[in-house]
């Protein structure tokens, strides 16, 4: 009677370094590393901005002492940046305390027709109210009947500079408010300025 010899089972072999698939499983490994510590290090990546360093009005022309250099993540263009210095120019509308200054509001000084106008005030200013604040103008007058009549002559305009003026022999002090003023509004700004009556620097609300 013959007896049938039963199959050997393969011993299992340890892979070798040099067997190809390891190798490429080792190097596809590596890739995904870089690649995945690339797109970490780009999204972290942050560069020179200029910001306000105060409040900003319009009008300002820009120096290295209105400004604070700060590390942000935008688009490049957009905002100034060491790289181009925009000393010398002018902004054309009023740039916030701790907002990145934005190249669209930069202009040759040739191009800003606004001009600091000084308004000096009836009543004292409300709190709040600085350089780059946004305030209206008003015009109060006594009438022929003796009642008095207020006019609007400036509306949101901004506020250049606030300056506080004291005597010994004032009780309180008074204040002169330096408001720009577009060059298309300053004839009927400065006629109210002339007119006899009171001044009242009224800032917005919020």
């Amino acid at each position: 009677m013959t007896t049938q010899a039963s199959p050997v089972a393969g011993r299992l072999t340890r892979p070798s370094w040099r067997d190809p698939r390891l190798l490429i499983g080792l190097v596809l490994i590596a890739l995904s590393v870089a690649a995945v510590a690339s797109i970490v290090r780009g999204a972290d990546r942050t560069e020179p901005f200029y910001a306000a360093r105060g409040p900003l009005p319009a009008g300002t022309v820009l120096d290295e002492s209105d400004v604070v250099v700060v590390q942000v993540r935008v688009a490049d263009g957009v905002y100034a940046a060491p790289a181009a210095p925009p000393w010398g120019r002018v902004l054309s509308r009023s740039v916030g305390e701790g907002e990145l200054v934005p190249m669209a509001a930069l202009v040759a000084p040739e191009a800003f027709d606004g001009r600091p106008v000084a308004v000096t005030t009836a009543r004292p200013l409300a709190e709040g109210i600085g350089r780059g604040a946004i305030v209206d103008v008003w015009l109060t007058v006594e009438g022929a009947d003796g009642a008095p009549t207020s006019t609007l002559v400036g509306e949101s305009l901004v506020v250049d500079a606030v300056q506080t003026s004291s005597g010994a022999f004032t009780a309180t002090g008074s204040e002169t408010v330096y408001v720009v003023v577009p060059e298309a509004e300053m004839e009927g700004f400065l006629d109210a300025l002339a007119t006899e009556g009171e001044l009242s620097v009224v800032g917005l609300a919020g």
